[in-house]
């Protein structure tokens, strides 16, 4: 980077590198010119002289009216800003002290011919201010003659609105902020009766995230509508490099396309056309039970389904089973099953291959059909387990839950359940803590497009008929919270007569039937009994009643939704 010319000296001098002062003792704030000069711009001295300059300049003094200012009005080649800007905006170009400098001045905008501050910017783009700062308004501010209230543009910086002025031919109003993006906010808030004066505040800002960000929290203070953000198109960082490259035209193509200001999430409806024109494309796969299917048509990737029952009901037995079909289906699945380990998950996996509960005897196993259903099962490569060796920290688990679906990609994911991840926690209020528990999943779903199920549990129902006997389940019984059943797309609950006793009339019924009843369903709106399942003790396995499901379903179809 070229400094102006030295004062005493013809030749450009280029600014190296930032060095500790040994006057004031700043660590960095001394810069070293290419013609051997140290100059400090804390304490505003010259430390060594560079090449062929005669004198000392002292530290310059603090108040605007003692400031000893050479400079000129010309043209700013580098920017390509015409002598008639700089003169409109009095812009200067000189020293202070020994230091080349710019000099933009700023005014009373009810006093438009006196100065109250001046900034000084450096070759090495650093800045002073001088002068009365505190009450030192928007520059430009000056320069917005009678009612010309219609539209006015505001600028990060005041060599953005030199170059914003000029390519409206001086017309129109321009102002910028005195301390770039990082003061904007409260910049803009000491003029805000006035700037709300204008039917339209374009924000001019740089193409980068501290300008973007500005400019989003300084929309916010004016009338919807009002405010709109200009937004570069990428190249080009602010207003001036449109000019240094040769592209005026391109800039007031970028000013007349600001767009008003929407808060993040708010579309045009306008805008939507392509998007609902486009036939929904949900990956969907099958639960095993074809009546239930009927009812949710399938189960969904990117949504949150609530499997609830009583205690011994069968929750986990129930997702075992979807697992497993989801493996042979070809899926990736990740079980974060916090009520039992990892061996005892393989195992009931292992065993709805095999049609056989292992868990309850193992003795005359054929190891070779045992190997093989491992390998259709925990062994294809399509289960992920999460040994959770008792951690059952909330952050932990959503972050296996995303490196589940992220990293290793399963589609389909289930974490049992809700009421051991909330225990684990270290405040009290179980009813917060669910609701705070339900967000996160909520949005990791919607982050990672993952389909999840998550078992919670029940409260007791009112009356003397509990869950264990085979009381209907209700979203009104969801234990902790509303949000589980506000924030899943599905619930489910699961109903079991667990003391059923054919042979008793008081306690007539089936206890292996499993009545399968949806409580909510976002996708279509059916609710009711969706699947009526028998758990086969010899096998088992949960399978649809026989004769329970309609004679027109055709148990082998595929669902295509």
């Amino acid at each position: 980077m070229k400094n102006l010319p030295d004062n005493n000296n013809t030749e450009e001098v280029e600014f190296l590198h930032h060095e500790p002062c040994s006057n004031c003792g700043s660590s960095d704030a001394a810069g070293r010119y290419s013609n051997g000069r140290l100059y400090c711009y804390s304490c505003q001295t010259t430390l060594e002289k560079g090449s062929n300059e005669q004198q000392h300049i002292p530290k310059a003094e603090s108040k605007f009216e003692s400031i000893k200012v050479t400079g000129e009005i010309h043209a700013l080649s580098k920017r390509r800003i015409r002598e008639e800007t700089a003169k409109h905006w009095n812009y200067r170009t000189g020293t202070l002290g020994d230091q080349p400098a710019q000099f933009a001045y700023y005014y009373n905008k009810d006093e438009p011919h006196v100065p109250i501050a001046v900034k000084v910017r450096f070759a090495d783009k650093s800045f002073k201010f001088l002068g009365d700062t505190k009450n030192v308004g928007l520059y430009g501010e000056h320069l917005v003659k009678g009612n010309t209230r219609r539209k006015i543009i505001i600028c990060e910086g005041e060599l953005d609105a030199l170059s914003v002025s000029q390519v409206q031919s001086l017309k129109w109003p321009v102002v910028s902020v005195p301390t770039g993006a990082s003061g904007a906010v409260k910049a803009i808030k000491k003029r805000l009766d006035w700037l709300s004066e204008f039917e339209e505040v374009v924000l001019a800002f740089d193409n980068d995230k501290p300008g973007q960000d500005a400019a989003k929290e300084i929309a916010q203070l004016f009338a919807p509508g009002k405010a709109k953000i200009v937004y570069y198109p990428e190249g080009y960082k602010d207003a001036s490099d449109f000019l240094q490259q040769g592209e005026s035209e391109k800039l007031i193509d970028a000013l007349w396309s600001a767009r008003p200001y929407r808060p993040d999430g708010i579309i045009d409806g306008e805008t939507l056309w392509d998007i609902v024109n486009t036939e929904e494309n949900n990956y969907t796969r099958t639960y095993p039970w074809h009546t239930l299917n009927e009812i949710t048509y399938g189960l969904r990737a990117g949504e949150l389904v609530t499997i609830t029952a009583g205690s011994g009901v069968g929750k986990t037995k129930f997702v075992n089973e979807i697992a497993y079909h989801l493996i042979q289906e070809g899926e990736t699945v990740g079980m974060l099953m916090l009520e039992q380990n990892v061996k005892r998950t393989a195992l009931e996996l292992i065993s709805i291959d095999m049609n056989q509960p292992l868990h309850l005897d193992m003795s005359g196993l054929d190891k070779a059909l045992f190997r093989q259903s491992f390998d259709n099962t925990v062994g294809s490569g399509r289960c992920f387990l999460y040994d959770h060796f008792g951690s059952t920290d909330v952050d932990n688990l959503l972050s296996r839950v995303r490196y589940m679906a992220v990293s290793l990609g399963c589609k389909y994911i289930i974490l049992d359940h809700l009421s051991i991840v909330v225990s684990g926690m270290d405040n009290g209020d179980e009813r917060r803590l669910i609701d705070m528990t339900m967000t996160q999943l909520r949005t990791l779903v919607e982050e990672t497009g993952c389909g999840l199920m998550l078992v919670s549990h029940l409260k007791r129902p009112e009356g003397n008929k509990g869950h264990e006997e085979g009381a209907i389940t209700s979203l009104s019984q969801l234990r902790g919270s509303h949000a589980i059943a506000q924030l899943s797309d599905m619930v489910i609950g699961l109903e079991r007569n667990q003391q059923a006793d054919k042979d008793n009339e008081e306690q007539a019924g089936d206890p292996n039937k499993v009545t399968v009843r949806v409580l909510k369903n976002r996708f279509s709106g059916d609710t009711g009994v969706g699947a009526d399942l028998f758990y086969n003790r010899e096998t088992g396995r949960l399978t649809d009643m026989p004769n329970s499901f309609d004679e027109s379903i055709d148990p082998n179809k595929e669902y295509s939704f």
